[in-house]
């Protein structure tokens, strides 16, 4: 079972550590050249104008402050990804947090998208940053397209194999599994017989799936037994072809 979760736009600004070594990122040999010059580009961008990075980032006029972090990124302290990501989906599934043998399975099991790395690993070392996958760099264009060649070389993608996949759509677009089983993990309130999808909550139940399933005895080998994983936790859950739905109150 492979998990993905998504990156969160909150995070933590570690205040020492050594700077971030692509070298020692997950898929060093396949990504690290493209994530260096997704980097050189990032820092080109918020080394001059400001209101030009603010509209190349997609950020609001109160972030702007903060495209000056993106000027020295390779000279940042950085710190295990799990302890950047800060959000409400990490809140919930508080990876440093789970006993010892789920994080060792975290550690195997789970990968984070991001719009600057592709996917790193809850231990993976990384500064803070401010970069989403609505950012628009230039010749590099959107970061799913990217990373979609890339990563569809890289992944691991075999037949049988369960992707639980959190991420959002704008993610999701820079990969797919091709072979192995893809679930994805949708949250909907229901009122008047209508299910409405939910947007905050599903980082919630996202975050408390996931965390379920890495407290497992043992890793899910199909969207059955992750439902009933799911389930056994206190979900209402169904099954919809590749999806897992979990409803919740309106």
């Amino acid at each position: 079972m492979l998990i993905l979760l998504p990156p969160s736009e909150g995070k933590v600004s570690p205040e020492r550590g050594e700077p971030v070594d692509l070298d020692e990122l997950i898929f060093a040999a396949e990504l690290s050249e493209r994530r260096s010059e997704l980097l050189d580009a990032l820092e080109r961008l918020a080394s001059g104008s400001t209101a030009r990075a603010v509209k190349a980032l997609g950020v609001s006029a109160a972030q702007a402050g903060e495209v000056a972090i993106d000027a020295a990124l390779r000279l940042a302290p950085a710190a295990p990804a799990a302890e950047i990501y800060s959000g409400v989906l990490y809140e919930r599934l508080d990876l440093p947090g789970l006993p010892a043998a789920a994080r060792r399975g975290a550690a195997r099991q789970v990968l984070i998208a991001s719009a600057l790395w592709g996917f790193v690993r809850p231990g993976d070392r990384i500064p803070y940053y401010r970069f989403s996958a609505k950012a628009r760099l230039g010749r590099i264009g959107p970061p799913s397209a990217w990373w979609r060649d890339a990563l569809a070389a890289t992944m691991p993608d075999e037949p049988g194999e369960l992707v639980v996949d959190m991420r959002s759509a704008a993610y999701a677009a820079a990969w797919k599994p091709k072979w192995a089983t893809l679930l994805a993990v949708r949250a909907f309130s229901e009122q008047g017989g209508k299910r409405k999808a939910v947007s905050h909550m599903a980082k919630v139940v996202r975050g408390e799936v996931a965390r379920a399933l890495l407290l497992a005895k043992r890793p899910s080998a199909d969207p059955e037994a992750a439902a009933a994983i799911a389930g056994e936790a206190g979900f209402d859950v169904e099954l919809n072809g590749p999806n897992l739905d979990v409803l919740v109150s309106a």
